[in-house]
C-alpha cells in the first residue's frame, strides 16, 4: 500500500524506544520519555502558510501524542502536521 500526505503533513516511521534501562531493569511503556524519535518517509507538498522543511530520510523527534496512526505492511507510521516535528536529528 502506498500513502502519500497531503499539505503540511509527514509521514514517519516509529523507531521502537528502549524497553530495558543501562542497568537492565525493564521499563513499562507508560514510563517511557513522552519524545518520540522516527524516520521521515514521505511528505506532503506544504501550503502557502505552513512549508514541509524536512525531507525522506530524516530523523526528527516529535511529542508522543501527536499525529494519526497507521499501520502499512505490519510497520507502525505516523502522519504528523509539520508543526508537530520538534527537531531534525543529525
Amino acid at each position: 500500500m502506498k500513502v502519500i500526505p497531503l499539505a503540511d503533513r509527514v509521514m514517519v516511521k516509529q523507531e521502537k524506544s528502549e524497553a530495558k534501562s543501562a542497568g537492565g531493569l525493564y521499563i513499562p511503556d507508560t514510563a517511557q520519555e513522552k519524545t518520540q524519535i522516527g524516520t521521515v518517509v514521505a511528505v506532503g507538498p506544504g501550503t502557502e502558510k505552513e512549508k514541509v522543511t524536512v525531507s525522506v530520510g530524516q530523523r526528527v523527534m516529535h511529542d508522543k501524542y501527536s499525529g494519526a496512526s497507521i499501520k502499512i505492511d505490519g510497520i507502525e507510521h505516523l502522519i504528523l502536521k509539520m508543526q508537530d516535528i520538534i527537531a531534525v536529528i543529525e
